[in-house]
């Protein structure tokens, strides 16, 4: 059993976790993602990891309210625990595995949409840690749903925009990009993460901009182990399945028509109880 050590309240459904988990934190790296399990009759629910403590040996996560699973779990409390909490899974941002050196010579800018927020804020983190201060656009539909602004001011040069205009720069995260490059803004790498259709509008825009760009496809993820074969999609014409090889790919590469119709496909009444355009961090498939 995985105790829940802090839960707090991020946002409108959007909740914080702090889970007792060592043997998790101990091997996890920016990117990848656990699997968790409330009970034994329980859905198998994908999520990003959002920080760790290796010393405290504590995973945190970041939830969004979405459907069956994800409301059980925003009822627990502290000092609940969840059945299972596996993971390290999925492979680490590239960050960490690639000379530190490159990225202290680059500009890179991240991008994030809604809850896609929180799984940036550990790669934003790493490089900051590691001497590297990024840029970082965050969008949500209006200001009550915006999150971690304040963790993230302390990191990266923060710029955010809400869909309504409530709060700071108003439009969608591709008018912020496009005004920051208008600016004089040089960018080398884009980091996106968010709902499905938010990410393939940046990859459009920073191809234009020949700025390279990986995207994060967790939001397709079911099994999250390559078995179920939900999260497949097409990578420069290569098959490829997002909870084993990705979650990260070449944002330019990705056919995210062919992905959104296959994250159709895989909606349920259980995972899926309200409309796709309230969820921003695009998961869906499996109401996270």
């Amino acid at each position: 059993m995985y105790k829940i050590l802090e839960k707090d309240k991020l946002a409108s459904k959007i909740y914080r976790m702090v889970v007792d988990a060592p043997r998790v934190a101990k091997h996890c790296q920016p990117g990848q993602f656990i699997i968790f399990k409330l009970n034994e009759k329980g859905e198998r629910i994908p999520l990003t990891i959002y920080d760790y403590d290796r010393k405290q040996g504590t995973v945190t996560i970041v939830f969004q309210q979405t459907g069956e699973s994800t409301t059980d779990l925003a009822q627990m409390q502290t000092g609940d625990a969840l059945e299972d909490f596996v993971g390290p899974l999925g492979q680490p941002s590239k960050f960490v595995t690639e000379d530190i050196e490159y990225f202290k010579r680059n500009k890179i800018l991240f991008v994030a949409g809604g809850v896609g927020t929180a799984p940036v804020y550990p790669q934003i983190k790493w490089l900051h840690e590691h001497g590297v201060t990024a840029d970082a656009i965050i969008g949500a539909k209006t200001k009550d749903l915006l999150i971690l602004e304040n963790e993230l001011k302390k990191l990266c040069n923060l710029y955010v925009t809400t869909d309504d205009g409530s709060y700071k720069r108003k439009g969608m995260v591709t008018q912020t990009i496009k005004e920051l490059v208008k600016e004089g803004k040089k960018y080398d790498l884009c980091v996106t993460i968010g709902p499905m259709i938010m990410m393939k509008f940046v990859c459009i825009l920073t191809k234009e901009l020949n700025i390279h760009t990986i995207a994060s496809m967790n939001p397709i993820m079911l099994d999250g182990t390559g078995m179920c074969g939900s999260c497949r999609l097409s990578v420069g014409g290569e098959v490829k399945f997002a909870c084993v090889d990705g979650p990260e790919f070449d944002g330019h590469l990705i056919d995210f028509d062919q992905a959104m119709k296959r994250q159709q496909m895989y909606k349920t009444k259980k995972s899926c109880t309200i409309e796709e355009d309230t969820k921003h961090d695009g998961s869906k498939v499996c109401g996270r």
